[in-house]
């Protein structure tokens, strides 16, 4: 019976690959999967099922009826069968398993069996170097399991330059196998792969377990049909990719599925790449990509910097089959699904990348990046999960954004959330490496849930289209410059829930538009308000309605809770302290005191814009230095019978 890769099912309805009923051929447990999605997701990715076989987990053997390998230096001595020696190279032609010992200084393990047998070999303490060919070399086997023994230190070597048929260009890998390669047991395994990869399979690659340490000139690990890991420890230091799964010939296959596991990456280019689907379920994943976020597309004083990008690996090698030109964390072709675990990624491009669409349920992501912090060409949706960007050029970038529910910290240089309708920057200038920018009304953010902070340098949010707020809590350290706006759209913006404290600059400021069923207040400052000044909003009875201390300065502000009522009054105050709990500027509880009563309002319509001193602004935007249209009655200043606190004074008109 043919033994295959993991079974597992997948549905993803991405805009660019359909990857629908997909089922992995039978395993040794002829157990059946099924597909996991979830149909209230805004985007089209569902789950993949990936079930591991029993040989993949199992890592005992039998010594008894195994075949002892002692490695003897130049030679190799067979005890048992089923494995020939020829002076310094081995060759396996029939299933079983196969225990090696010793070292080999310049020799070589051929596994050329039946294309249905299943050929374990068992490295306990092992050393393996060849120097112009792939070290272990499965070359036909229905599978190849590497099993390494409990307490085993184990080392696999190729050389710089391999001796190759005219016309081949296989194998290229310390440990390469043309068929399905597992890898499991508790040892050690170190890897050097000096010509190119460290280890690669043309089918699937399965990780149960082991401490496997791999440097590569090219892909640390490479599984052209698929990888999938579930348990286990690996470090790479890639020249290349750190993992990738690149078949392109087969909307089925390319995808990489992490369960379970450490990953401690660091790749020149990107960190784990899959040519279709992308999915982490569990695990802890540390990834340096390009050099870190420090080699970002834009320098510290905002300029683009006209190498990024360009990898010294393209020039050494221009033949490469790589993208060399791309350092992303996780990147896939299709879709991107994360599902727990928790994910570190300090990455000079986009940190998680895709063509396609990209779904975060649930872990924890942690982003520095040098350009964005997570894009999707299609669609993006949060739907769970804890996410922090402490860098980024834009943040979170898509066609089409949507937030349910987690939690999203983001600091941009840029965007903070850029709908951009698949173009990969959206700066004034452009950046280098970016897609050229494109507007579209079909294009939209939409918030109904969750926990969003945001300090851009940018657009705080920048939805090129419509913009949805339906829940959640938004706060909006936005822009210093009036070139930029703290909210910026171009079709609808409708608040019907959430709590939104969205402050920035006055000169391109938006209030929500007419279609909301939310109230809410915009007002516009006569005179920049320093970082950290409070802005407070009391009702009637002074309780305190929000109260937000921006990180950056600020000369406008949009508040919108669900307390808001029209034919109320409220009381906008500025500086002051607040005894409420603080989180990201924003105060929960506790009262507002100290500061300085700049105007009451009375909320008559679902959209009230006014200036600092209560009067009311015309619809658009706002201009320099606050405010776009004449005054009106949209409030009154401060009583004479309601003075300022002592010692504060009102604005200057």
């Amino acid at each position: 019976m043919p033994n295959t890769p993991p079974k597992f099912t997948v549905l993803l309805a991405a805009a660019l690959v359909a990857l629908a009923g997909l089922t992995g051929c039978s395993s040794s447990t002829g157990a059946a999967t099924s597909t996991v999605g979830d149909a209230g997701s805004s985007t089209g990715i569902a789950a993949m099922a990936v079930e591991y076989s029993s040989e993949d987990l199992d890592s005992a053997w039998d010594p008894a009826a195994a075949t002892t390998i002692t490695l003897q230096g130049s030679s190799i001595a067979v005890e048992g069968s089923g494995a020939a020696s020829e002076g310094s190279k081995l060759t396996i032609t029939a299933a079983g398993t196969y225990v090696f010992s010793g070292t080999l200084t310049d020799g070589q393990i051929v596994v050329d069996a039946k294309k249905d047998d299943v050929v374990r070999l068992v490295l306990n303490g092992a050393s393996i170097s060849c120097s112009d060919y792939a070290a272990i070399y499965a070359k036909k086997a229905g599978k190849t399991i590497l099993t390494l023994a409990e307490g085993s230190i184990n080392t696999v070597q190729d050389g710089t330059a391999y001796t190759l048929a005219a016309g081949e260009d296989e194998p290229d890998a310390a440990i390469f196998s043309k068929d399905d390669l597992t890898i499991n047991g508790s040892g050690s395994l170190n890897v050097n792969g000096q010509f190119k990869h460290g280890i690669a399979t043309k089918d699937n690659l399965v990780i149960t377990g082991g401490h496997i340490n791999v440097i590569a000139a090219g892909d640390g690990l490479r599984g052209r049909d698929s990888i999938a890991v579930n348990s286990g420890a690996v470090t790479v230091e890639a020249g290349s990719d750190g993992f990738q799964a690149n078949n392109d010939e087969d909307a089925e296959k390319g995808w990489i599925s992490l369960d379970g596991g450490v990953f401690n990456i660091t790749a020149d280019s990107d960190g784990i790449q899959a040519e279709t689907l992308l999915q982490v379920t569990d695990g802890q994943i540390a990834l340096t990509t390009g050099g870190g976020s420090v080699n970002a597309s834009t320098g510290a004083n905002g300029n683009p910097r006209p190498e990024w990008g360009k990898r010294e690996t393209a020039a050494a090698d221009p033949t490469a089959e790589e993208d060399t030109g791309s350092a992303k964390g996780l990147k896939a072709g299709a879709g991107i699904l994360i599902s727990g675990g928790i994910i570190a990624i300090d990455s000079s491009d986009d940190a998680i990348h895709s063509n396609g669409e990209i779904l975060i349920k649930a872990g924890e992501c942690t982003i520095s990046s040098g350009d964005d912090g997570i894009h999707a060409d299609s669609a993006l949706t949060v739907d769970g999960g804890n996410i922090l960007i402490s860098q980024s050029f834009e943040g979170l970038e898509s066609a089409a954004i949507t937030i349910n529910g987690g939690a999203v910290r983001l600091t941009a240089k840029d965007d903070g959330l850029n709908a951009a309708g698949g173009a990969d920057g959206s700066s004034l200038g452009g950046r280098p490496g970016a897609n050229s920018f494109r507007t579209d009304g079909s294009y939209f953010i939409r918030i109904t849930g969750g926990y969003i902070s945001i300090d851009a340098g940018g657009d705080g949010i920048d939805a090129n289209g419509s913009l949805y707020f339906n829940g959640g809590t938004v706060l909006v350290s936005g822009p210093t410059n009036n070139g930029n706006g703290p909210m910026d759209y171009d079709g609808d913006c409708e608040v019907t829930g959430g709590t939104l404290a969205i402050a920035g600059s006055s000169g391109m400021a938006q209030a929500p538009g007419e279609t909301s069923s939310q109230n809410s207040i915009t007002v516009y400052y006569t005179k920049t308000q320093e970082a950290g000044t409070l802005a407070a909003l009391t009702d009637e009875s002074g309780k305190t309605i929000l109260a937000f201390a921006p990180a950056k300065a600020y000369q406008s502000i949009v508040i919108s809770t669900p307390e808001l009522e029209q034919g109320k009054t409220y009381t906008l105050i500025s500086g002051g302290t607040c005894s409420g709990q603080l989180t990201d500027g924003l105060y929960t509880g506790g009262d507002c005191s100290g500061g300085t009563i700049l105007t009451d309002v009375t909320i008559s319509d679902t959209v009230t814009r006014i200036a600092d001193d209560g009067s009311a602004v015309s619809g658009g935007m706002g201009g320099p230095g606050g405010m776009n249209g004449p005054g009106g009655t949209g409030g009154r200043k401060a009583p004479a019978d309601n003075p300022m606190p002592s010692g504060t004074q009102p604005p200057t008109p």
